[in-house]
């Protein structure tokens, strides 16, 4: 699961880049299977070709980024064709990474265990993809536009809820709570209609995993274990937290950097959404039988024609990028379908890719690596190498382009955000999308692998291309405006909607820094006139009550920057683990907000002290100090209610 604290722009999105390398399709015989391409110009993907590949990128990466240690897996034909482990399981003790029995943390990968089984449970006829999830549930979710949600949109994403944050992640020493608890806590706000946007959710994954222990009679690790686990020989893989006594000398310790000390076992309330720890070649275990429709060895964990439900099923969030399938989404590039899942938890970052075409699929979970940049060298390094794109003539850029480019200028949000809380604060850092001068598209947020921003020029309408990754930019256009937009890497799981006027950051940032300015100059300047007036032997010229005022309105500067203070304590504080967003933070977030009323409170002050410098003599500053104070209260109030800062609940 995606560390969260106020950053929604990087909800799921991964950056790629490509390059092309000769490839030829030769088309099926009539009544026969689909031939596997041959490739020219690509590697034979063999075990000692692949196995030298890894052993360049691998080492080198760890000690240029300054991280403990990695495991990669590669299956074929539904063999493992390379298992490789590297770095250190624990640094201190110098224990090295055992693919076979090292034990990772894959983050949301673990969804797509949950997702497998819901389709048991579907192809059992428990279950209904289709049908109201509420009749599943022993609490209500409630409608929104009279439309209730169903589980192909929570294996979507497009559930509609907002971001959540509170109590995602533990650090305790036990779990403080069990998923059905945190599930009912409170609900998330319905942000938008179900089926349409869509929007990354961890509450609604979690909702399926409390769906499936409801259904199946059983708690979802013991489900699991016994569905999916044992039929399939892993014996070091579990969703139990904290670990069971057998597999904790397993566990690889948890690392932000090699060089520093390792931090606590990290804890996931929602534990169906992210919370299992696997070893490499458990993790291929599960790749053969997804790759397999569901077959392993001797067992068959789905029938086929489920698991080619899954892998089929597509979900456009903007036709023409990538979409989603059930419970995985698309990675696609060069021609080949790939689908798979990206998990992260605060210390571990991993990857799965299945390469439906060819059969093969690839494990990577590295302990560190928070930007993903290993993660996305392996993927675009492993298919350029061994399913290289077939060489294209370059797509003419469409005359459209300057005019359709105009109408996506602007600024957007994320839709894994929050909108109903003072999470909402995220929402100030903005997407933005701009016009060169020769009519491409430039956007500074979605950068490349340099961390520059790309370049789009339109190919298709309404369908723009980044000629250095191959990725694309879409927009869903309505009545001649976009709706929202994404890219390629993103649109499975996030896109980007148009920013409102009264919510840009435009012109909302420079106010919250321009009131800020005027608050803290105001709370300097007051000590310092008076040490000036001192030494002048001047005495202070404002009789009572414009004096009385004067000082009161020094008062409201001085608590609406502590209330300011407040809100960036909180904001780092998140940053720097979003296990410390949980309920022992309410007290915190109480008094911030008590700070807060004092200073809506103070507005009143501030107002009082322009009315007496606007209405008896004085000089132009006062009245200039005075009116501009008044403006920088009333931004604050602004500010309080547009973010929630204020509100009477503490869901988030």
């Amino acid at each position: 699961m995606k560390r969260f604290v106020c950053t929604l722009l990087s909800a799921g999105l991964s950056l790629f880049a490509a390059n092309g390398t000769a490839q030829i399709q030769i088309n099926p015989l009539p009544e026969s299977k689909p031939i596997v391409p041959i490739t020219i110009g690509s590697h034979e993907l063999s075990a000692a070709d692949a196995g030298a590949w890894l052993d360049g990128l691998f080492p080198y990466a760890l000690r240029k980024n300054n991280l403990a240690g990695a495991v990669v897996v590669v299956v074929k034909d539904g063999q493992i064709l390379v298992s490789k482990g590297y770095g250190y399981a624990d640094v201190a003790a110098k224990k090295s990474v055992n693919p076979a029995s090292t034990l990772f943390r894959p983050g949301s990968i673990s969804k797509t265990f949950l997702w497998t089984a819901v389709m048991q449970l579907v192809e059992q006829g428990k279950l209904n993809l289709d049908g109201d999830i509420n009749q599943y549930l022993d609490f209500a979710i409630p409608p929104r536009d009279g439309k209730p949600i169903t589980l192909r949109d929570l294996m979507t994403h497009t559930a509609g809820f907002e971001e959540t944050a509170k109590n995602l992640f533990s650090g305790d020493v036990a779990l403080p709570m069990s998923n059905e608890t945190w599930l009912k806590e409170w609900v998330p706000a319905r942000v938008f209609p179900a089926g349409e946007v869509s929007a990354y959710s961890n509450y609604g994954a979690a909702l399926a995993g409390y769906i499936v222990q409801r259904v199946s009679g059983q708690p979802f690790d013991e489900y699991i274990e016994q569905h999916i686990f044992q039929p399939l020989g892993m014996q070091h893989a579990t969703f139990r937290q904290p670990l069971p006594t057998t597999l904790k000398a397993d566990m690889a310790q948890s690392y932000a950097s090699a060089t520093t000390p390792p931090k606590p076992f990290e804890l996931v309330i929602p534990d169906v959404a992210g919370g299992m720890s696997v070893s490499g070649e458990d993790m291929a275990r599960f790749m053969i039988a997804q790759l397999q429709n569901g077959h392993y060895d001797n067992v068959q964990i789905l029938r086929p024609e489920t698991a080619k439900q899954m892998h089929e099923f597509t979900h456009y969030a903007i036709p023409g990028l990538l979409p989603i399938a059930l419970g995985f989404y698309h990675m696609d590039r060069n021609g080949q379908t790939i689908i798979g899942h990206a998990g992260d938890t605060e210390l571990f970052h991993s990857n799965m890719m299945l390469f439906l075409q060819q059969n093969v699929g690839v494990f990577v979970s590295v302990d560190g690596d928070k930007d993903g940049g290993l993660r996305r060298q392996l993927l675009d390094g492993f298919t350029d190498r061994y399913f290289p794109a077939l060489p294209q003539l370059p797509q003419p850029t469409l005359a459209t382009a300057r005019e359709h480019g105009a109408l996506l200028v602007g600024r957007y949000v994320s839709s894994r955000a929050s909108f109903d809380n003072f999470l909402s604060l995220g929402n100030l850092v903005q997407a933005q999308v701009r016009m060169a001068a020769d009519g491409t598209l430039i956007t500074p947020s979605f950068k490349d692998l340099a961390g520059e921003p790309r370049h789009w020029r339109e190919v298709k309408p309404f369908i723009w291309l980044d000629d250095v990754s191959g990725s694309h930019l879409g927009a869903l256009m309505q009545n001649g405006k976009p709706r929202w937009i994404s890219v390629d890497e993103a649109s499975p799981v996030a896109v980007w909607i148009p920013v409102t006027g009264w919510n840009s950051a435009a012109w909302n940032l420079p106010l919250l820094f321009a009131s800020l300015l005027v608050f803290l100059l105001t709370a300097l300047l007051w000590p310092i006139a008076s040490v000036v007036r001192r030494r002048c032997g001047k005495p202070f010229a404002l009789q009572n009550p414009a004096r009385r005022w004067y000082r009161w309105s020094r008062v409201a500067a001085i608590v609406s920057l502590l209330f300011a203070a407040g809100w960036w304590f909180v904001v780092m504080r998140f940053d720097d683990s979003a296990a410390n967003a949980n309920d022992r933070f309410d007290v915190t977030l109480r008094l911030i907000q008590l700070v807060g009323v004092l200073a809506v409170i103070g507005t009143f002050a501030a107002v009082m002290n322009a009315f007496h410098a606007w209405h008896e003599r004085g000089g132009w500053w006062r009245k200039l100090n005075s009116a501009a104070l008044v403006l920088a209260c009333f931004a604050m109030i602004w500010f309080a209610f547009s973010l929630h800062l204020l509100n009477l609940h503490l869901n988030y």
